[in-house]
């Protein structure tokens, strides 16, 4: 199997990249404003991938937040080794793929406590402020259970044992 690895990251000017235009993933202005908002945090760390042309390959929603912020130039990376269908395939797996993965929300938990301590801005992750608040304010179940020792001790004298007793029915014979 022969993999195929970017050499070099270049930068572009942004009329040089040419959106797809049968792009079935949609960026909603805010998600958008949120890619945005993570480039100004964090900078601009995922390049958008564009074949040899300039046509993009993965990477719309970047160039979009790119033209929202009001930059000249982005990072690119050119993936020039993909055919045709190769590219439109490539397009749907780079969007689809990540949507597979799942949380492991006691760790996630940890790490949004450790970032909120940090004085990290939370909005700036992407969740919605009602998951922030659930995966905030979330228990560990097992914080819950004792050990067997700490169980409280029964009385040393029972004083009744009538609510230990089966009811017994007055109709029936005995």
């Amino acid at each position: 199997m022969v993999f195929h690895s970017v050499h070099r990251i270049e930068h572009w000017r942004l009329d040089r990249l040419i959106r797809y235009a049968k792009n079935p993933r949609i960026h909603p202005d805010e998600q958008v404003s949120e890619i945005a908002a993570s480039i100004v945090a964090f900078g601009f760390n995922n390049p958008i991938a564009v074949d040899a042309d300039g046509n993009i390959i993965a990477g719309e929603g970047r160039l979009l937040a790119a033209q929202k912020l009001g930059l000249t130039q982005v990072p690119i990376i050119i993936l020039a080794h993909l055919t045709e269908v190769q590219k439109n395939a490539y397009r749907i797996a780079d969007n689809r793929i990540p949507l597979n993965a799942g949380w492991d929300e006691a760790r996630l938990n940890d790490e949004l406590t450790r970032l909120q301590n940090e004085d990290i801005e939370l909005d700036l992750l992407g969740f919605e402020d009602e998951e922030l608040v659930r995966l905030l304010t979330a228990q560990d179940p097992t914080n819950f259970l004792t050990d067997e020792d700490d169980a409280p001790e029964l009385p040393s004298v029972i004083t009744s044992c009538s609510s230990l007793m089966a009811p017994t029915n007055p109709m029936s014979e005995g």
